[in-house]
């Protein structure tokens, strides 16, 4: 089946100590997300993927996707958790945004800072000189490379996902990959 997949299905940028994972990169199964805040389906993704996640061990991998055009809050989201990640809180934050992802704005973006207890000064300054916007933007290019247009778009193993936004699917596409 592998010979059969176009380009447009596979992902060409490689996972890396770069990315920032769940589970190790030597995982049988890699999930890799292209996601977006503020985007609904990229929040029911995320439940998805914490519910097979305690199934089977995994690596996931969150790439940024924000979809600017369409959800105005979700670059500064994107660079939140980039901050956040700077102070070894990405995982933190990344929770907090999609259990909150109607609530992005700048007076929420610093409350969750300090819920996680972040240096705010530092926070704040990054998010002021949009010290992680570069990182955003590589997450993005690297999905448009892949065949991403639109956020979430997951690959196993490498392989596009496109197969409906279910949890059961999701677990026995990665089960078939991981045999």
């Amino acid at each position: 089946m592998m010979s059969q997949t176009s380009d447009g299905e596979r992902l060409l940028i490689p996972v890396s100590e770069h990315d920032h994972t769940q589970g190790g990169i030597d995982a049988s199964v890699i999930l890799v997300e292209y996601g977006d805040y503020q985007c609904l389906s990229c929040g029911e993704v995320n439940r998805m993927i914490q519910e097979i996640q305690q199934q089977m061990p995994l690596c996931f991998v969150f790439r940024h996707f924000p979809r600017t055009h369409l959800h105005p809050q979700a670059q500064k989201a994107a660079e939140a958790v980039e901050a956040a990640a700077a102070q070894n809180k990405f995982w933190q934050m990344h929770n907090i945004l999609f259990a909150n992802q109607s609530a992005l704005d700048n007076g929420h973006l610093l409350q969750y800072a300090y819920e996680i207890q972040l240096d705010i000064d530092r926070f704040l300054r990054d998010m002021t000189d949009h010290v992680h916007a570069k990182r955003v933007t590589q997450d993005i290019q690297g999905g448009i490379q892949s065949g991403v247009n639109s956020a979430p778009a997951l690959f196993i193993n490498g392989i596009r996902y496109r197969d409906a936004w279910d949890t059961d699917k999701l677990l026995n596409e990665s089960e078939l990959q991981n045999t």
